[in-house]
């Protein structure tokens, strides 16, 4: 049967859409030799138990292409694909790209799907190779069942409708958003810029307002004090101080908790001592303080202030059934409880009814029980209060509002000290000034549910939420900070370390992520590979950084997409064999394919920054939305010229000198020379990385001036670029710490290797274990290339058993004509580092590939501190020998 390998959300762009996908990978086994059109009555169970997939077009592109494919012989995977698709969509996600990818070994495929919900999408898609396991048996599946789960994942794991409301609001105007719990806390933008909500509370909502809310007596005084129209009453922490409360104000009175919430404990209408006894037996189990207050007469409203502008009124009906004659109490309720608006807590626009103890006494009081049968078009309340979190239903009734209504709800909220506040009022109607009838706020809500404006039960719904946006992010307003996104095969950390040191010459507190680190302000925050979403994250929900350089690396965007929707800037330096052979990655196309997702996802008005000089970067241009910068040592390369002239810029070098190519004229930023990581113009690799960095930050907004300054004061140093040909001197050596690991790195760096010292060149290497076998070797052909003693270590096996990637190493070594007698084999980084150390000479270079960059930077940096006190106690000696 078909086996589930691997399953995984992709959140943002990747390589198969540029929208999140469910990944999975698939294992057919035996029904690999199993094509739909060779399995007795696949087809037929298929249309019976799913007869929806008709409208499936799939290749042949029409209605019915779907089945005509399975007719005509399909693989397993590929209906799984489908089938998991049109799951989503029967429970109302309406989602349509599906693909499945051959791979290998045979029978292995890749299957990738869009979903909406994630919980939703990774479920539907193994309940689709569950049903297509049982279709290859003969068996058909209930998708009943399966859909009403999918509905309860669905529900268990997406925000509520007030909630989404205001994220839905936010993606209309752009504002990316982002979950940070599984509840409703989100963050609105990022860096900066970013804005935090829990529900309907905002991040600068008032806690001193949100306190007074919370105490209702407290409310009432406050409110009170400034005219507002309130019940009168007083909180009670015993029957006996209860029954003197309501002796004094006089009955009806309402009875309900201090601190209480959406309706509970609340007992109304209460005639007389006995039932005030009662009801306080009822609620004073629960609190410990109650409060007493005038019963008013009237309908329940709720008024809904943002910033301070009254913007929306309903009026709250209790839940009630309506008698038909024929059914019971009960099903009634059953009845009222199936409308699909309706569902458990705060998950849909309208709750289900619960019959608890307080409905069952409701009803009591109504004269009726579970079983009675209502006569036609009589009402039932099921419960005292008006609360859509316990049933209730509401009528808009915004357009009627008085004007002096209207004005008493936006003072209030100033005078509570809330910018998101809704009003509890009872009154006869909104049409007449408070003062003309008997009315009563009995209380205020800091964090107010919105489904009663956006879906009421009737009347016009209201878009509530927009305010609330626009209230935290004014129109003009910034809400992300810009994004810069740097990939490639080589060079990527160097060119993301000089983008950002340049932009944080500007003033700017920069956040950037590389393989190594997430740096803010010159501050490392975290270490490791961050390369993917968790280091943007790392960025995006930092408070103080002005903008972002991410390094993207492949790993990250196969494993989960890119860590975000839009770049302002995206980069793409060179494509070169690198992690060739793993996660489906098996060309150099498809790697270039892989790594354009970064520039494929500029924004319009952004720049994409590409390399002329390598054919597979620039053949990816033309996939990008935003406007090209190429980069090129020669200024006449053909790209260049053509870019040129449709009206774009360039960066590439004149003589020695790095020019800013524009249609109008060159600009020059300054001689290749002044910059320290060129070597005096003897590192070329790193004069690409330079001009890769003039392009992004000129079109981050940075000067010439700023450029020029930011490279001048840029150097390959241990501080500033830590294991990127960091050149140390020791003694009467040099060593190069530097982390080339592929044959186009050391290709790259070879001949730079071989200029600075006249003796021995030796190389501590190792490769990566996670690379082809081929890829390890002919990394150890490049290393014999330029290298006159090697020392081979294995601290990054990965996938591989412990010493065969050094193993492999050393054949491609031999192959290339290196000699046995210049290999020394050492598995422990450390050891190779010492021994390589230990047995260079005057003049010679040793370079090596640190894995254990701090150690290994440690090491070297100790044994120049031992060269210099040896130098020092010599120098004295010679003093006093004189």
């Amino acid at each position: 049967m078909m086996k589930i390998v691997e399953s995984r959300a992709l959140r943002g762009p990747n390589y198969y859409h540029r929208l999140p996908i469910i990944f999975m990978a698939l294992d057919l086994q035996e029904l690999e030799d199993k094509p739909s059109h060779l399995v007795p009555s696949l087809l037929a169970n298929l249309q019976s138990m799913m007869p929806s997939l008709y409208e499936h077009t799939c290749s042949p592109k029409v209605k019915g292409g779907f089945f005509q494919r399975v007719q005509r012989g399909t693989w397993a995977g590929h209906i799984a694909e489908h089938i998991a698709l049109e799951l989503q969509h029967l429970i109302g996600h309406d989602v349509t790209f599906g693909k499945t990818y051959t791979m290998s070994p045979k029978g292995h495929y890749h299957m990738v799907f869009r979903y909406r919900n994630e919980a939703v999408g990774l479920r539907a898609g193994q309940m689709a190779v569950e049903m297509v396991n049982r279709l290859y048996q003969g068996q058909v599946t209930d998708i009943e069942p399966l859909l009403a789960e999918l509905r309860k994942v669905e529900t268990d794991s997406k925000l509520g409708p007030s909630t989404q409301s205001i994220v839905d609001a936010a993606h209309q105007r752009g504002i990316p958003t982002t979950r940070l719990n599984n509840r409703s806390y989100v963050r609105l933008g990022n860096g900066k810029y970013q804005r935090k909500i829990e529900a309907t509370m905002m991040d600068d909502t008032s806690a001193l307002g949100v306190s007074i809310a919370g105490n209702k007596e407290r409310t009432k005084e406050i409110l009170a004090q400034h005219g507002i129209p309130v019940p009168q009453g007083k909180a009670a922490r015993s029957c006996d101080e209860a029954l003197a409360i309501a002796k004094r104000i006089g009955y009806p009175v309402v009875l309900k908790p201090l601190s209480g919430n959406h309706g509970r404990g609340v007992i109304l209408n209460i005639q007389d001592e006995d039932e005030l006894r009662q009801a306080y037996k009822q609620v004073g189990q629960h609190y410990k303080k109650v409060i007493i207050e005038q019963y008013l007469m009237g309908s329940d409203f709720r008024l809904l202030v943002i910033n301070y502008k009254f913007q929306a009124a309903a009026l709250r009906c209790p839940a009630m059934v309506i008698g038909d004659g024929q059914s019971t109490i009960a099903d009634l309720v059953d009845q009222l409880n199936q409308d699909p608006r309706r569902g458990q807590g705060h998950e849909n626009f309208l709750t289900q009814v619960n019959l608890d103890d307080e409905s069952l006494n409701l009803l009591a009081s109504q004269g009726y029980q579970l079983n009675s049968v209502l006569p036609p078009d009589e009402k039932v309340y099921l419960k005292a209060t008006a609360n859509i979190s316990s049933g209730g239903t509401a009528i808009d009734v915004t357009d009627m509002v008085h004007p002096s209504i209207k004005l008493m709800a936006e003072r209030m909220a100033r005078i509570i000290g809330l910018n998101v506040m809704g009003i509890d009022l009872l009154a006869e109607s909104l049409d007449q000034p408070l003062s003309q009838q008997r009315a009563g706020v009995v209380e205020v809500n800091a964090s107010p549910g919105f489904r009663m404006h956006l879906q009421p039960s009737q009347g016009q719904a209201r878009d509530i939420a927009q305010p609330v946006v626009d209230m935290l992010f004014p129109e003009g307003q910034p809400h992300s900070i810009p994004v810069c996104a740097v990939t490639g095969t080589n060079g990527k950390t160097t060119t993301t370390r000089l983008i950002a040191h340049i932009l944080a010459r500007q003033g700017k507190t920069v956040g950037h992520t590389t393989t190594d680190s997430v740096i803010i302000n010159n501050t490392t925050i975290l270490q490791g590979d961050y390369s993917g979403p968790a280091g943007a994250e790392a960025i995006f929900a930092d408070h103080t950084v002005d903008c972002a350089v991410l390094e993207v690396a492949r790993g990250g965007l196969l494993r989960r997409g890119l860590g975000f929707k839009h770049c302002d800037v995206g980069v793409l330096l060179n494509v070169s064999s690198d992690h060739l052979g793993f996660g489906g990655i098996d060309t150099l196309d498809q790697l270039a394919r892989l790594k354009s997702v970064v520039t494929n996802s500029v924004k319009k008005e952004g720049y994409a920054v590409f390399n002329a000089e390598d054919p597979r970067v620039v053949s990816r241009a033309a996939k990008s939305f935003g406007q090209p910068i190429f980069f090129a040592k020669d200024p006449q390369h053909p790209v260049l010229v053509d870019n040129l002239a449709k009206g774009y810029f360039n960066v590439t070098l004149n003589g020695h000198d790095v020019i800013l190519q524009k249609p109008l004229g060159d600009v020059a930023i300054g001689k290749v020379q002044e910059f320290p990581i060129t070597f005096d113009g003897q590192a070329s690799f790193n004069i690409e990385n330079i001009l890769a960095a003039v392009a992004a930050t000129y079109a981050m907004g940075a000067s010439e001036e700023e450029i020029r300054a930011g490279l001048i004061s840029f150097s390959p140093s241990i501080g500033q670029s830590p294991g990127r040909m960091n050149v140390i001197d020791v003694g009467d050596f040099k060593v190069v710490i530097d982390y080339g690991h592929n044959p186009a790195a050391i290709r790259a760096t070879g001949h730079f290797f071989r200029s600075i010292m006249p003796g021995r060149k030796i190389r501590v290497a190792s490769g990566v274990g996670n690379r082809r076998t081929e890829d390890i070797k002919e990394y150890g052909q490049a290393v014999a290339g330029f290298f006159d003693h090697v020392v081979l270590c294995d601290p990054c096996s990965r996938i591989r058993p412990l010493g065969e990637t050094m193993d492999i190493v050393k054949e491609g070594l031999l192959e290339a004509g290196l000699g046995a007698d210049v290999i020394d084999e050492f598995i422990d980084e450390k050891a190779a580092t010492h021994h390589a150390l230990a047995m260079a000479q005057a003049g010679d270079l040793v370079v090596i590939q640190a894995h254990d960059i701090d150690w290994v930077t440690q090491t070297v940096l100790e044994l120049k501190e031992a060269y210099l006190e040896q130098e020092e106690a010599q120098y004295q000696d010679d003093l006093a020998n004189h």
